[in-house]
């Protein structure tokens, strides 16, 4: 204390002692050092107050960060396109699998719950974390502050949790089929405990983040949001150093680790065994309908590793080289990475649409409908085409684009019709069925003509 001039002293005793600025000038340096020793020992948010006369009285920066305008921009653009996609992308998701029967399978119930975390990491963290780190200033408040921490750990506890779940079910039904019974039931209380899991890992964040005014040696103040723990705050607590590599490594390197050693396993078992004798047809479609589902939850795991490792080693580097949070581009840096992070939450969507046959008619549908405009009727044909089992979809599409004329073929029964082409009249009360040389649509009019 007596490096630090009589002004700072007293102006900085005046805010945590939360007394008039006149009252504290009438005390000489004795009496105020003893006032703030009694209110810092006293004060049940003593490490705060403590932390808040050490940021006073020392502060480590001459000025807040604060980016040009075009920097800015430039940033929230970048932003602005990853939360679309991101927003967007997920909630179709939801819509394809909550809204349409056939879709709800157990794989899909997980990828719901991964949509979910994405939304929710999208809409209540990113944002409002986006706003903090582009102006240095928490202008929420220190409730939202605690939720938005404790929001950001449980999405992505969720989101590994649900990915790892995803795995070991894939693993039971490729390599151990007659051990598999992950039924929706059992799926649905997966989802339950993963929420759980990931609610008990973000705990801390419910009991230690709060909000500070942090002033700066040319007189600008700014509201941080960051959490207190009881023996100081980042990067000088050495328990929230520990906590981050214990979410390190609960969320990222033992989830990535048993992923790869599932996936792997898998593919030695889709390509590396070899079965004696031919398979059937129906074998044969079974198993590239599995390698397809594995190849895309493989690409899946892969972008979440390289999305998360940047992000996670920042803290990790940042505790042990200190000098370089006081850096002027290290604002440049922590965006980037945080994009990044946050951008895993856009790619799984595309992937879907990618790699995934069913999703993609859907997202087609959807797409046509909101931007496109295309008729009620095509979109009824998209739906129909959509329920239709993987090969006989892949089947269909190929049969669209083969033929340009409609087929007809009479039987005693009904009259069975190849699939036309997209502006062609169906409806889904028509049976859809499997034939020699393809899907067709079967109608009850035995009378009718071309």
């Amino acid at each position: 204390m007596n490096s630090v001039d009589s002004q700072r002293l007293y102006n900085c005793s005046a805010l945590v002692l939360q007394q008039d600025l006149s009252i504290v000038r009438d005390m000489n340096r004795s009496e105020l050092l003893n006032a703030l020793e009694e209110a810092l020992s006293g004060s049940v948010s003593r490490e705060i107050l403590r932390d808040q006369l050490s940021v006073c009285l020392f502060p480590g920066q001459q000025k807040p960060f604060d980016l040009q305008w075009w920097e800015k921009l430039s940033w929230a653009l970048i932003f602005a396109a990853m939360l679309l996609v991101a927003i967007g992308g997920n909630t179709i998701v939801m819509w394809i699998v909550l809204a349409h029967r056939r879709m709800r399978t157990v794989t899909n119930y997980f990828l719901v719950n991964l949509s979910v975390s994405d939304l929710m990491m999208s809409l209540l963290n990113c944002v409002f974390n986006f706003i903090f780190m582009l102006n240095s200033d928490w202008p929420f408040g220190a409730v939202y502050c605690t939720v938005n921490n404790f929001v950001a750990n449980v999405t992505v506890a969720s989101s590994v949790f649900t990915l790892v779940a995803i795995s070991f079910d894939r693993y039971m039904a490729i390599v151990r089929p007659l051990q598999h019974r992950m039924s929706r039931r059992r799926a649905l209380l997966a989802v339950a405990m993963i929420w759980f899991a990931s609610a008990l890992l973000a705990l801390p964040c419910l009991l230690y983040s709060t909000t500070m005014t942090r002033r700066y040696s040319n007189g600008q103040t700014r509201i941080v949001c960051y959490m207190m723990w009881p023996d100081g705050r980042y990067p000088n607590s050495m328990r929230e150093y520990i906590y981050n590599l214990v979410f390190l490594g609960v969320t990222y390197l033992v989830p990535v680790t048993v992923m790869a050693v599932c996936y792997t396993l898998m593919g030695l078992e889709l390509w590396g065994s070899k079965s004696i004798g031919e398979h059937t047809q129906r074998q044969k479609e079974s198993m590239k309908s599995k390698r397809k589902v594995v190849r895309m939850f493989i690409i899946v795991v892969t972008i979440f590793a390289v999305c998360w490792l940047p992000y996670h080693g920042f803290f990790i580097f940042a505790y042990h080289h200190r000098s370089f949070t006081n850096s002027i581009y290290v604002q440049h840096v922590y965006l980037a990475f945080y994009w990044l992070a946050m951008s895993n939450a856009m790619v799984n969507p595309i992937i879907y649409y990618w790699m995934n046959n069913r999703f993609r008619v859907y997202f087609q549908q959807i797409i046509c409908c909101c931007f496109i405009g295309r008729s009620r009727t095509q979109s009824r044909q998209l739906e129909c085409l959509a329920e239709l089992p993987h090969s006989d979809l892949a089947r269909s599409r190929s049969e669209r684009y083969k033929y340009t004329s409609t087929h007809w073929r009479q039987s005693t029964t009904e009259t069975r019709i190849r699939v036309p082409k997209l502006g062609s009249k169906i409806t889904c009360n028509d049976q859809v069925h499997r034939n020699g040389n393809g899907v067709s649509i079967s109608s009850k009019a035995s009378n009718s003509h071309p």
